[in-house]
């Protein structure tokens, strides 16, 4: 699957749709402290911490990227439930890792404590795994 991974400044009205699809079905614990989808989504665009994997001009995953002096960290990583098992996170993180080395950057995955996921992943991809 060629996903596209974006780091949009702004959204068109399906991005927003699409986005809000992705965050409604994410565990609660990937969206505190925020309410909801809505406001995480916009506290991502207001810091410029949001990166999207786009297939087909929809967006299927999202994630946040801080992009700090010791490393890059990406955290609230969710994929749409339809779409899962598809290789969508793992070509997010793996975009991601690449653009984190070119700049001299080691990536690091964030999730709350316990995430199988998020542990399988950061395996798979030889990633450091930090939990919050």
């Amino acid at each position: 699957m060629p996903v596209i991974v974006e780091a949009p400044a702004q959204l068109s009205a399906q991005d927003r749709q699409d986005l809000l699809r992705i965050y409604a079905e994410a565990p609660a614990e990937l969206l505190a402290p925020f309410a909801n989808g809505e406001a995480l989504i916009d506290a991502a665009l207001a810091a410029g911490t949001l990166i999207t994997g786009r297939f087909n001009d929809r967006l299927l995953g999202a994630a946040w990227l801080q992009r700090d002096a010791d490393a890059w960290r990406l955290s609230r990583l969710c994929v749409r439930k339809v779409t899962r098992g598809r290789g969508v996170a793992r070509r997010l993180l793996e975009q991601t890792q690449q653009q984190a080395v070119l700049n001299g950057r080691p990536l690091r995955l964030q999730a709350p404590a316990g995430y199988e996921t998020a542990q399988s992943l950061a395996t798979h991809l030889d990633l450091a795994l930090e939990n919050h």
